[in-house]
Order: C-alpha cells, then sequence, then structure tokens
C-alpha cells in the first residue's frame, strides 16, 4: 500500500451509508468532559480547579489562566488537550495561592465549577477519558433509517484508533516538516515545534500501517507476533500463540498494538515486524531513523482500535446528538467520521 499519509482512511463501516450532517456550529453543539485518572485527595500544596471554558483553544486557554492568576505559563497543570470550538470540562492545577485570587479566573469563557487541593501537579497523561455529547446538524433525511446498523457494527467490531487530520497542522505541514527530519532535514528550531513535528510523524506511520491491516481485511485478527496490551489498559507482551491470543482479543480480554516508532519502542516479531518494516520501507524510512533525537523519539505502542462507551444517539429538533465516553488519546472525530461518511465532519458535506 503506497504511503499517502493525507488520503482518507478505510473505515470498518466502509460498505454503509452514512448520516451526513455537520458538527461544531456553536460551541455548545461539542460537550467535552474530562474523566480523570484519579480523584483529588482535598488536600495537598497543589489547588485543582474544576473548570468549564467555552470556544477556547487548549494553549489560549492555559496561557489565560496562567495570565488571570499571574503565575508563569509552566506553572499550570492540565491533563489533556480540548477542542476549542466547543464547551468543555477539565481539571487544572495551579500552585498554591490565596482563594480571592481565584475569582480572577471567572469571565471570557472560563467558569470555575469546583475548588479543592492534591499532593501533586496535574500533568499530560493523568486521563482516563473523555465524556462526548455532540450534535450532528441536518443529517440525510434517510439518517434514522441508517442510524442502527451503523452503530451495530461500530459496537460489535470498534473503531480504528486512527489520528485525526488536526495532528497534522493545516494543510499537513506539521507532517511534513516531522518527515523531513526523519529523512535528514535539520527541522524548526523550537524543541516544541520540534516535538510536535516529529509527533505528527509518528501519528502518520502509525494510521498508515493500521489502514494497511484494515484494507487487508485484519482488523479483527491476531497475527503472530503481534503486540498484545491487555484493554483497556495493561502491559505489552507478544502473541506467539495466535489460537489462545484470538479468543482472548475476541471477548475483548486484550487488543493488538500499532507502532508509535522511536529508539526504545516494544519491537514486534514474525509477520507483525515484516509488515511494519514493509510500511516503513514505503515511507522511504528505516529503523535507524528515529535514533539521534534523544527524548524527542521515545517510541511507544498505541491500540489500534477502541470500544466507545454508551454510545447512543438521541433525537434533537436540530437534528441528532450522540452521547459516548471515549478512552484518552482516542478521536470523537474518527468515529464520527465513521457515522456521517463526511471527508470533513468539520465541514458541511452530503452524504452519499
Amino acid at each position: 500500500m503506497t504511503f499517502d499519509p493525507l488520503a482518507p482512511l478505510p473505515l470498518v463501516t466502509e460498505d454503509l451509508a452514512g448520516i451526513g450532517g455537520r458538527i461544531k456550529q456553536e460551541p455548545e453543539d461539542f460537550e467535552v468532559e474530562e474523566i480523570p485518572a484519579y480523584e483529588p485527595s482535598g488536600s495537598g500544596a497543589h489547588v485543582y480547579l474544576w473548570i468549564e471554558k467555552r470556544a477556547m483553544g487548549a494553549e489560549y486557554f492555559s496561557r489565560q489562566v496562567a495570565r488571570r492568576l499571574g503565575i508563569a505559563n509552566n506553572e499550570v497543570g492540565t491533563a489533556g488537550l480540548k477542542d476549542r470550538q466547543a464547551v468543555t470540562r477539565q481539571w487544572v492545577s495551579v500552585p498554591d495561592m490565596p482563594s480571592d485570587r481565584l475569582a480572577n479566573l471567572e469571565g471570557d469563557g472560563i467558569r470555575v465549577l469546583r475548588v479543592t487541593r492534591h499532593t501533586n501537579k496535574l500533568k499530560p497523561g493523568h486521563l482516563r477519558g473523555n465524556r462526548f455529547r455532540i450534535l450532528v446538524r441536518d443529517p440525510h433525511p434517510e439518517a434514522g433509517g441508517r442510524l442502527p446498523a451503523l452503530l451495530e457494527r461500530i459496537r460489535q467490531l470498534g473503531v480504528p484508533n486512527y489520528y485525526g487530520p488536526q495532528r497534522f497542522g493545516r494543510n499537513g505541514e506539521t507532517l511534513k516538516l516531522g518527515l523531513g527530519m526523519l529523512h535528514g532535514e535539520r527541522g524548526p528550531r523550537s524543541p516544541f515545534l520540534r516535538r510536535l513535528a516529529l509527533s505528527a510523524a509518528q501519528s502518520a506511520l502509525f494510521n498508515h500501517i493500521l489502514a494497511c491491516r484494515l484494507r487487508d481485511q485484519l482488523f479483527r485478527t491476531v497475527l503472530s507476533g503481534d503486540v498484545m496490551s491487555k484493554w483497556p489498559a495493561g502491559g505489552l507482551f507478544l502473541a506467539t500463540d495466535v489460537a489462545t491470543e484470538q479468543a482472548r482479543f475476541d471477548t475483548r480480554e486484550t487488543v493488538h498494538t500499532g507502532p508509535m516508532f522511536g529508539r526504545k519502542i516494544y519491537a514486534a516479531g514474525n509477520i507483525t515486524a515484516e509488515r511494519e518494516i514493509s510500511a516503513l520501507s514505503a515511507a522511504g524510512l528505516s529503523a535507524t531513523a528515529f535514533s539521534g533525537f534523544g527524548k524527542l523519539l521515545q517510541g511507544t505502542r498505541r491500540h489500534n482500535l477502541f470500544y466507545p462507551e454508551d454510545l447512543h444517539a438521541e433525537e434533537d429538533s436540530a437534528g441528532l446528538r450522540f452521547c459516548f465516553t471515549l478512552p484518552a488519546g482516542s478521536y470523537a472525530t474518527i468515529l464520527l467520521h465513521e457515522l456521517m461518511k463526511c471527508a470533513n465532519v468539520d465541514e458541511e458535506e452530503p452524504a452519499s
């Protein structure tokens, strides 16, 4: 399969007509609520704020919290990035400070819903998942008839855990930088931009390998040499007894994983290793391309699929509202693309 990182990705609902429609027409159309990895204890040196923000990008939000509280940007702790054109609720940690200063946060898109304390600063990854309530406006006239089969397929098979196109920057510019760096180009000087670009390249390679798996009808098949993980979270191990691991996969005890290439990645074996090497070759790369970047490219494995929890649809006067819970790191727009069948779910486009 040719390496074309910005090409449309194969779907598990490829043969089913989508419901069409539009999302994110108003911030209230896209609600996200964080599910933390742990609850704050109520005591400690760090103030934890349960905050609702509206129509505010993640980086701008963190800067606003810092500016309004008079602290440095790096003193603001968050567990995950949240959408801009949305209403989101999430935990934020800040250093100890008088309670009257916290009033400066209120207004202009920010509401403080709860204040408590904990012993450590909140860091990226301190997150179990996210709950979504998303309105799809103006769906196809036949959406009601199409939806049951789509939902049943997704509940039965899960969803490919692709990275969304927002990972790659506008017109893929961030991805192009990252691939250039892997091919020996200098890349941006900023450590933040270098990390972002290399992460985009890793993500594109992951998507490509997963897309090949779907094209080859291996999405629900365990291969010899697959790196498996407990579901929904757990340690990694190689699939050597394929029949046993297929049975565990089928009962959702485990899930196979794909590579986020780097110098310390957990290596696949046998058939899976051959497929991953072939994918690198299609991109004009080898495993040695990921050395020399230090901590920027450590390498890891990512689940190849996810199972949405509590997935259901509700009728709304403006369309259909979908409710579901996803594990941390999985994209709601990937699920919505399976349902809507639009080239870009953030833009109006008729379903075929």
